[in-house]
Protein backbone atom coordinates (compact mmCIF):
# COMPACT_ATOMS: atom_id res chain seq x y z
CA UNK A 1 0.00 0.00 0.00
CA UNK A 2 0.95 3.27 -0.60
CA UNK A 3 -0.23 6.80 0.30
CA UNK A 4 -2.77 9.30 -2.49
CA UNK A 5 0.21 10.50 -5.21
CA UNK A 6 -3.08 12.77 -5.84
CA UNK A 7 -6.36 13.91 -4.69
CA UNK A 8 -8.31 15.22 -7.23
CA UNK A 9 -11.42 14.12 -8.35
CA UNK A 10 -12.91 13.83 -5.03
CA UNK A 11 -16.77 13.81 -6.11
CA UNK A 12 -15.63 10.17 -7.82
CA UNK A 13 -14.21 8.04 -5.65
CA UNK A 14 -14.94 4.25 -5.75
CA UNK A 15 -15.92 1.17 -8.06
CA UNK A 16 -19.95 1.52 -8.14
CA UNK A 17 -21.81 0.52 -5.28
CA UNK A 18 -23.09 -2.90 -6.98
CA UNK A 19 -19.43 -4.15 -7.77
CA UNK A 20 -18.59 -4.02 -4.53
CA UNK A 21 -21.35 -7.47 -4.51
CA UNK A 22 -18.97 -9.10 -6.95
CA UNK A 23 -16.96 -10.48 -4.01
CA UNK A 24 -19.44 -12.20 -1.76
CA UNK A 25 -21.02 -13.58 -4.88
CA UNK A 26 -18.02 -15.16 -6.29
CA UNK A 27 -17.10 -16.39 -2.88
CA UNK A 28 -20.88 -17.81 -2.59
CA UNK A 29 -20.55 -19.21 -5.79
CA UNK A 30 -17.28 -20.43 -5.31
CA UNK A 31 -18.34 -22.45 -2.03
CA UNK A 32 -21.88 -23.48 -2.40
CA UNK A 33 -25.02 -22.93 -0.80
CA UNK A 34 -23.92 -25.42 2.25
CA UNK A 35 -21.17 -23.80 3.24
CA UNK A 36 -22.65 -19.94 2.64
CA UNK A 37 -26.29 -20.01 3.18
CA UNK A 38 -28.25 -16.88 1.47
CA UNK A 39 -29.00 -15.17 4.88
CA UNK A 40 -25.58 -14.89 5.03
CA UNK A 41 -24.70 -14.55 1.37
CA UNK A 42 -27.08 -11.24 1.78
CA UNK A 43 -24.89 -10.46 5.08
CA UNK A 44 -21.90 -10.67 3.11
CA UNK A 45 -23.26 -8.74 -0.12
CA UNK A 46 -24.47 -5.99 2.59
CA UNK A 47 -21.09 -5.78 4.42
CA UNK A 48 -18.76 -5.22 1.09
CA UNK A 49 -21.67 -2.19 0.43
CA UNK A 50 -21.73 -0.89 4.19
CA UNK A 51 -18.39 1.00 3.83
CA UNK A 52 -20.12 3.38 1.33
CA UNK A 53 -22.82 4.80 4.14
CA UNK A 54 -20.26 6.69 4.67
CA UNK A 55 -21.30 8.82 1.96
CA UNK A 56 -23.92 10.56 4.37
CA UNK A 57 -20.66 12.41 5.83
CA UNK A 58 -21.37 14.98 2.71
CA UNK A 59 -24.70 15.57 3.63
CA UNK A 60 -23.71 15.83 7.12
CA UNK A 61 -20.94 18.49 5.94
CA UNK A 62 -18.49 16.16 7.17
CA UNK A 63 -15.22 16.52 5.19
CA UNK A 64 -13.83 13.93 3.00
CA UNK A 65 -10.55 14.11 4.30
CA UNK A 66 -12.04 13.85 7.76
CA UNK A 67 -11.66 10.71 9.29
CA UNK A 68 -15.26 10.13 9.37
CA UNK A 69 -15.23 11.53 6.19
CA UNK A 70 -15.71 9.14 2.83
CA UNK A 71 -13.12 6.34 2.77
CA UNK A 72 -12.09 6.91 6.04
CA UNK A 73 -13.22 4.65 9.25
CA UNK A 74 -15.65 2.59 7.50
CA UNK A 75 -12.93 1.50 5.08
CA UNK A 76 -10.46 0.56 7.45
CA UNK A 77 -9.64 -3.13 8.78
CA UNK A 78 -10.96 -2.25 12.08
CA UNK A 79 -14.66 -1.83 10.50
CA UNK A 80 -14.36 -5.04 8.56
CA UNK A 81 -13.39 -6.93 11.92
CA UNK A 82 -16.17 -4.79 13.79
CA UNK A 83 -18.89 -6.07 11.30
CA UNK A 84 -17.44 -9.84 11.39
CA UNK A 85 -18.09 -9.82 15.54
CA UNK A 86 -21.58 -8.58 14.98
CA UNK A 87 -22.51 -11.25 12.37
CA UNK A 88 -21.05 -13.50 14.55
CA UNK A 89 -23.03 -12.30 17.28
CA UNK A 90 -26.17 -13.23 14.87
CA UNK A 91 -24.70 -16.31 13.19
CA UNK A 92 -27.70 -17.95 14.34
CA UNK A 93 -30.10 -15.94 12.49
CA UNK A 94 -27.61 -15.77 9.33
CA UNK A 95 -28.02 -20.27 9.87
CA UNK A 96 -23.98 -20.68 10.53
CA UNK A 97 -21.24 -21.43 12.86
CA UNK A 98 -20.14 -17.81 14.60
CA UNK A 99 -16.86 -18.57 13.26
CA UNK A 100 -18.01 -18.78 9.67
CA UNK A 101 -20.11 -15.85 10.26
CA UNK A 102 -17.18 -13.61 11.71
CA UNK A 103 -15.09 -14.61 8.52
CA UNK A 104 -17.46 -14.08 6.00
CA UNK A 105 -18.71 -10.60 6.35
CA UNK A 106 -15.43 -9.83 7.49
CA UNK A 107 -13.97 -10.76 4.40
CA UNK A 108 -16.57 -9.14 2.40
CA UNK A 109 -16.64 -5.88 4.33
CA UNK A 110 -12.32 -5.74 3.84
CA UNK A 111 -12.80 -6.43 -0.44
CA UNK A 112 -14.62 -3.07 -0.57
CA UNK A 113 -11.80 -0.94 0.94
CA UNK A 114 -9.10 -3.44 -0.95
CA UNK A 115 -10.71 -2.73 -4.25
CA UNK A 116 -10.87 0.71 -3.43
CA UNK A 117 -7.11 0.84 -3.56
CA UNK A 118 -6.98 0.07 -7.16
CA UNK A 119 -9.25 3.14 -8.30
CA UNK A 120 -7.57 6.00 -9.80
CA UNK A 121 -9.35 8.87 -7.86
CA UNK A 122 -10.59 10.40 -5.12
CA UNK A 123 -8.49 10.04 -1.69
CA UNK A 124 -6.98 6.70 -0.60
CA UNK A 125 -8.44 4.38 1.85
CA UNK A 126 -7.95 4.99 5.41
CA UNK A 127 -7.32 1.57 6.17
CA UNK A 128 -5.33 1.43 9.00
CA UNK A 129 -7.62 3.72 11.03
CA UNK A 130 -7.63 4.48 13.65
CA UNK A 131 -4.01 3.75 14.45
CA UNK A 132 -3.85 6.48 11.24
CA UNK A 133 -5.57 8.63 9.28
CA UNK A 134 -3.17 8.08 6.49
CA UNK A 135 -5.04 7.26 2.96
CA UNK A 136 -4.04 4.61 0.71
CA UNK A 137 -3.75 3.64 -2.35
CA UNK A 138 -2.95 0.28 -4.38
CA UNK A 139 0.42 0.71 -6.63
CA UNK A 140 -1.39 -0.12 -9.65
CA UNK A 141 -4.50 2.20 -9.93
CA UNK A 142 -6.18 0.02 -12.65
CA UNK A 143 -9.97 0.14 -11.67
CA UNK A 144 -11.81 3.47 -12.74
CA UNK A 145 -13.23 5.46 -10.67
CA UNK A 146 -16.77 5.66 -10.65
CA UNK A 147 -18.98 9.16 -10.46
CA UNK A 148 -21.00 9.03 -6.22
CA UNK A 149 -24.09 10.29 -8.00
CA UNK A 150 -26.05 7.39 -9.37
CA UNK A 151 -27.68 9.32 -11.99
CA UNK A 152 -23.83 9.78 -13.98
CA UNK A 153 -23.48 6.17 -13.41
CA UNK A 154 -25.09 5.66 -16.67
CA UNK A 155 -23.36 8.67 -18.33
CA UNK A 156 -20.76 8.20 -21.07
CA UNK A 157 -17.96 7.98 -18.46
CA UNK A 158 -20.21 6.33 -16.14
CA UNK A 159 -20.25 3.06 -18.87
CA UNK A 160 -16.25 3.80 -19.43
CA UNK A 161 -16.85 2.83 -15.43
CA UNK A 162 -18.35 -0.47 -15.85
CA UNK A 163 -16.59 -1.45 -18.52
CA UNK A 164 -13.24 -1.11 -16.68
CA UNK A 165 -15.31 -2.65 -13.48
CA UNK A 166 -16.36 -5.35 -15.86
CA UNK A 167 -12.38 -6.49 -16.81
CA UNK A 168 -10.86 -5.50 -13.18
CA UNK A 169 -13.65 -6.87 -10.70
CA UNK A 170 -16.44 -9.04 -11.91
CA UNK A 171 -14.35 -11.14 -14.47
CA UNK A 172 -11.65 -11.74 -11.77
CA UNK A 173 -14.55 -12.14 -9.07
CA UNK A 174 -16.39 -15.20 -11.37
CA UNK A 175 -12.98 -16.74 -12.39
CA UNK A 176 -12.19 -16.92 -8.67
CA UNK A 177 -15.69 -18.66 -7.62
CA UNK A 178 -15.65 -20.91 -10.54
CA UNK A 179 -11.59 -21.74 -9.23
CA UNK A 180 -13.02 -22.47 -6.06
CA UNK A 181 -15.89 -24.73 -7.25
CA UNK A 182 -14.11 -26.78 -8.79
CA UNK A 183 -11.37 -26.83 -6.46
CA UNK A 184 -13.95 -28.13 -4.21
CA UNK A 185 -15.45 -30.69 -6.16
CA UNK A 186 -12.02 -32.24 -6.79
CA UNK A 187 -11.19 -32.67 -2.96
CA UNK A 188 -14.37 -34.13 -2.85
CA UNK A 189 -13.92 -36.39 -5.75
CA UNK A 190 -10.01 -36.94 -4.65
CA UNK A 191 -10.22 -39.81 -2.29
CA UNK A 192 -12.53 -41.96 -4.59
CA UNK A 193 -9.86 -41.79 -7.30
CA UNK A 194 -7.39 -42.91 -4.53
CA UNK A 195 -9.21 -45.85 -3.22
CA UNK A 196 -9.24 -47.42 -6.67
CA UNK A 197 -6.96 -50.13 -7.47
Amino acid sequence: MRPPAHTENHSSSMPTILTHAAVPLALGLGLGSSRVPRRLLGAGVLAAIAPDFDGLAFKLGIAYADAFGHRGATHSLVFALLLGLVAAAGAQHLQTSRRVAFLFVAACCLSHPLLDMFTNGGLGVAFWWPFSEARYFSPWQVIEVSPIALRRVFSERGLAVLASELRWVWLPALLLGLTLRLGLRATRLWPDVQDRP
